[in-house]
């Protein structure tokens, strides 16, 4: 397990970094500093429940872009990447970026614990790969456009690095154990998956049923594994099919 304060680099390069590159401005850096001690230096100091609850509020307004003092960085300029869908920008969000290097620190400083060894949670890995992309499509989401996009290296560097990882360490890292361990592990993971799926109201209400599928399955793989990294794992191959078959981000109505 890496000493705290190597642990805590991960966050503070983020801060510093984005700071020198003028993405994230003073009330950014001062709220950001605030979430990364909470995180890394309330356990000890806090009671349990309000070092939980503050991390996952904290949690939610980073992922939401809810704090001020945090710029987009553009990668991309808007482009077409599938007929059927609109122009997508590719850029990196550092409140995003810094939430997930924040929860990074935190879930390696944690002892692991035993895997359960559930073998339906492994085999659910197939799961969404399979039917995520049939319900999206069965839904009118996405049609079927197969591509290989330009710059695709940063983009899967982007979605895997930042998007995909912190939503699995605030989702399954943080939020599911103490769900599974309130309402039993089906109730954990059921409520679990459905605020993932509420999560992405804002691009669809039917966009949110198909992230709930996916969460579901993200759920499993994570309980049954004991570890973050195959959740994080299926999650990526998800997103990659999902802009390499898939019209990306989702079709014009």
């Amino acid at each position: 397990m890496p000493p705290l304060h190597l642990r805590a680099l991960l966050p503070l390069l983020v801060l510093a970094c984005g700071l020198a590159l003028d993405f994230i401005q003073i009330p950014g850096l001062l709220l950001g500093s605030v979430f990364v001690a909470w995180i890394l230096l309330g356990q000890q100091r806090l009671p349990d429940w309000l070092w939980w609850s503050g991390g996952l509020l904290g949690g939610i307004a980073l992922a939401a872009h809810l704090l001020p003092g945090f710029q987009p960085m553009p990668l991309w300029s808007p482009r077409q990447l599938s007929t059927d869908a609109p122009p997508y920008a590719l850029r990196l969000s550092w409140d995003k970026l810094l939430l997930g290097m924040t929860l990074l620190a935190w879930w390696l400083g944690q002892a692991r614990r035993p895997a359960p060894r559930t073998p339906l949670a492994w085999l659910a890995t197939g799961l969404p790969l399979v039917t995520v992309p049939l319900l999206a499509l069965a839904l009118g989401l996405v049609g079927w456009q197969p591509k290989w996009p330009d710059g695709l290296w940063a983009w899967l560097a982007v979605n895997l690095g930042v998007a995909v990882l912190a939503e699995e360490l605030l989702f399954r890292a943080w939020l599911q154990p103490v769900l599974c361990r309130r309402l039993g592990v089906a109730g954990g993971i059921g409520l679990t998956a459905l605020l993932f799926g509420a999560a992405h109201i804002p691009f669809s209400p039917l966009f949110a049923l198909v992230a709930t599928l996916a969460g579901l399955g993200y759920g499993l793989v994570f309980y049954g594994s004991g570890r973050l990294w195959p959740a994080v794992a299926l999650h990526g191959a998800v997103n990659l099919l999902h802009v390499l078959l898939l019209s990306y981000p989702l079709r014009m109505a």
